[in-house]
């Protein structure tokens, strides 16, 4: 402590890098409500990354979900609704992705000002007849959608797709301007940086997957429809919508055998989710595996390394050319 003492400029350089690490931990999960800007809560990653990006100094982004878990297990803490029920904005996916939200807003309490925004309204909803696995928690909005649409599931991972994400991204955009309109020309301008950037994504996979030989791929679980669609895809899943679906054995075998036929080379598996089965069907066809990410959240690598959003759908991009070769 004297060595300190004697050497004030160690000890403020000691504060000052815990208050970086203490500042950094919005992406792995939890933080507090701080005074003087608008809160925002965010159900998961991706959505944290858009909303930190667009929001910039004027707004202080908490994620709820922490680094390396997989959003579809996650259920929220009591500290979770506490900081939520101070925020002034809850910005979450929907389209069914989080099964907890009915619950989670009720927890909050009706004297709370906090507006729930479910940023994927506007993209053009893929419906499946897979089970997709969520605990819905018999929620108002999920009854509305099985009501409508019968036997068929919302396919929620509108992200995946560049193109969805920019709907994405403007929705976080309009929720900052009407919640915060004092500082609207400042959220519109770095959405237009993130647009931008995002526009440069959507051209790149359409450019480099528009010149490969084969257009079919096997992923671990049904996470690529939205990217599948918007660049002339084709996913064949060993999981349904959720990476908890078990496959039977007859579906391991079918899979096998469309892969021999279909020339396919590599079966995608993804960080978050065991890759046990991904290697059987692999080991059982004669082919190899690759990572193909469907960017639900950064293990703890991924943090350290400094990657995000774009960084990881680069990698898939380079991933899907090569075995689309």
């Amino acid at each position: 402590m004297n060595w300190f003492l004697n050497k004030p400029w160690k000890l403020t350089m000691l504060l000052l890098s815990l208050i970086v690490v203490l500042a950094g931990c919005g992406k792995s999960g939890g933080g507090e409500i701080v005074s003087g800007k608008l809160n925002v809560v965010t159900s998961f990653y991706p959505i944290y990354e858009f909303a930190t990006a667009i929001g910039g100094e004027d707004v202080n982004v908490i994620n709820l979900l922490p680094a390396g878990v997989e959003p579809h297990d996650w259920t929220p803490r009591s500290k979770d609704i506490m900081n939520t029920s101070k925020a002034q904005l809850f910005l979450y996916n929907g389209a069914g992705l989080e099964g907890w939200v009915p619950n989670f807003l009720k927890g909050i309490g009706s004297d709370a000002s906090v507006k729930a925004v479910e940023v994927s309204q506007g993209v053009e909803l893929i419906y499946t007849d897979e089970d997709d696995g969520h605990n819905h928690g018999g929620g108002e909005e999920s009854e509305a959608h099985e009501e409508e649409h019968d036997d068929h599931h919302i396919d929620p991972h509108t992200w995946v797709s560049p193109k969805s994400a920019k709907v994405i991204a403007e929705n976080i955009k309009n929720s900052y301007v009407e919640a915060d309109p004092d500082h609207g020309d400042n959220y519109e301008a770095r959405y237009e940086e993130l647009s931008k950037k995002l526009d440069e994504l959507d051209n790149k996979f359409e450019s480099e997957l528009s010149k490969t030989q084969k257009n079919e791929i096997v992923v671990s679980h049904q996470a690529f429809g939205y990217l599948c669609r918007d660049y002339g895809l084709t996913q064949y899943a060993i999981m349904g919508l959720s990476p908890e679906a078990e496959p039977r054995a007859q579906d391991i075998v079918a899979l096998s055998k469309i892969v021999k036929e279909k020339g396919i080379k590599y079966i995608f598996f993804e960080e978050l989710v065991s890759d046990k089965l991904a290697k059987t069907l692999a080991g059982e066809a004669g082919v190899e595996t690759l990572v193909l990410n469907p960017v639900e959240g950064l293990t703890s690598a991924q943090e350290k390394a400094g990657d995000n959003y774009f960084t990881l759908m680069e990698k898939n991009l380079q991933n899907l050319i090569l075995a689309l070769q």
